[in-house]
């Protein structure tokens, strides 16, 4: 079964190799999620039809919702139609006027927009910059009411890891809540999947910490996102989260597609291997002939350009080779590192990863 966001897609007649889709794990056209959702599709219908406090919440989300506090290690989780609203959720939820919230430079869109809309004071420090975050803590943390430090875990665009046990340090030590995003790890990263904060040594990362945000709709093949925690944590999020309180609930069929993707996960690691396994060929390959990957560490692999017609250029040529890569431009990244964004799923091989980083060498006077 292909799905659109399949390792090859068909695009204005011709069939490409995919290399655009956070589809990580190739689940999205898996069959066995098709199924769940057929199944769940004929009992509960194709529409959640109101929100979760009126009649939304049915019981392929509620079995989600304990699949996935069971997977995480946590007292309970909550399901959101997107990783975006649930950012929204708990930024919102946990601060306001009066508060100041610490976030990274290369946050995602959603964490920027959770910091806006709740009224706190916003500190952007420097990526990855602890030292500048740890004297925005003494300095302006010291005048709020309550601080709230957020971040990915990994980058987005970059493919690199937030400083996770660094962040941990911070929060203990000047008394902030903490999120992270784990979009781009769910599933990913992790001895089980469950993210960055997995591979953490044992005890640093707690489930009663507030709060931690996962997705169903990139390694999972899904659609939505998920909030995690202690069980308080979520209570409160279900009683103040507008996101929550006023959006319809998640579809059903979704719910249950979900579902079978996090038990995929658990129970077939050699796919997060396959992918991780191939990014570093990837990485290995470029660099041999001078392209620059800046710190990327996991499944994301940018080939940073510089410019953006430079990036344009690059990923037409390589639409004609039969590639689908994306061109990466400012505003998205900084001004100067225009890129390719390179994202490796378990549906590429070998020969996929060859063939890409041969049809690079061979345009490589473009960005070297």
């Amino acid at each position: 079964m292909q799905s659109g966001s399949a390792a090859r897609v068909r695009l204005r007649g011709r069939e490409l190799i995919n290399f655009s889709s956070n589809d990580y794990l190739s689940l999205a056209g898996d069959l066995r999620l098709a199924r769940a959702a057929a199944r769940a599709a004929r009992r509960f219908g194709c529409g959640a039809g109101a929100s979760p406090l009126v009649s939304g919440y049915s019981p392929p989300v509620r079995a989600l919702e304990r699949a996935l506090a069971e997977w995480e290690g946590c007292e309970a989780a909550l399901v959101f139609g997107s990783g975006y609203a649930a950012n929204l959720a708990v930024v919102g939820s946990l601060v306001g006027a009066g508060d100041a919230v610490f976030s990274d430079a290369l946050n995602h869109a959603s964490l920027i927009d959770g910091c806006r809309l709740s009224r706190a004071a916003i500190h952007v420090y420097r990526h990855n910059d602890l030292d500048q975050l740890a004297d925005l803590l003494r300095v302006e943390g010291s005048r709020a009411r309550r601080r709230l430090i957020v971040s990915d875990t990994v980058f987005s665009m970059d493919g690199d890891f937030a400083r996770l046990s660094g962040l941990v340090e911070l929060a203990d030590r000047f008394g902030c809540l903490l999120l992270i995003d784990e979009a781009h790890a769910t599933g990913v990263l992790g001895e089980r999947g469950r993210g960055l904060a997995e591979s953490m040594s044992p005890g640093s990362w707690s489930p009663r910490r507030p709060f931690k945000v996962g997705t169903l709709s990139k390694a999972l093949g899904a659609q939505g996102g998920f909030v995690c925690g202690s069980r308080r944590s979520i209570d409160w999020l279900v009683n103040r989260a507008r996101p929550y309180i006023f959006s319809t609930a998640l579809a059903p069929p979704i719910a249950a597609a979900a579902r079978a993707a996090v038990a995929i996960v658990q129970t077939e690691p050699e796919r997060r291997n396959r992918v991780l396994a191939l990014a570093e060929r990837l990485r290995r390959e470029l660099q041999a002939f001078g392209g620059n990957v800046g710190a990327s560490c996991c499944q994301i692999v940018p080939l940073i350009v510089g410019g953006a017609h430079e990036a344009v250029a690059l990923s037409r040529r390589l639409e004609e080779a039969g590639f689908l890569v994306p061109a990466i431009r400012p505003p998205s990244v900084p001004e100067g590192s225009a890129r390719l964004r390179i994202s490796i799923t378990a549906g590429h091989s070998e020969s996929d990863i060859l063939h890409l980083t041969t049809t690079l060498r061979d345009c490589k006077a473009s960005f070297v």
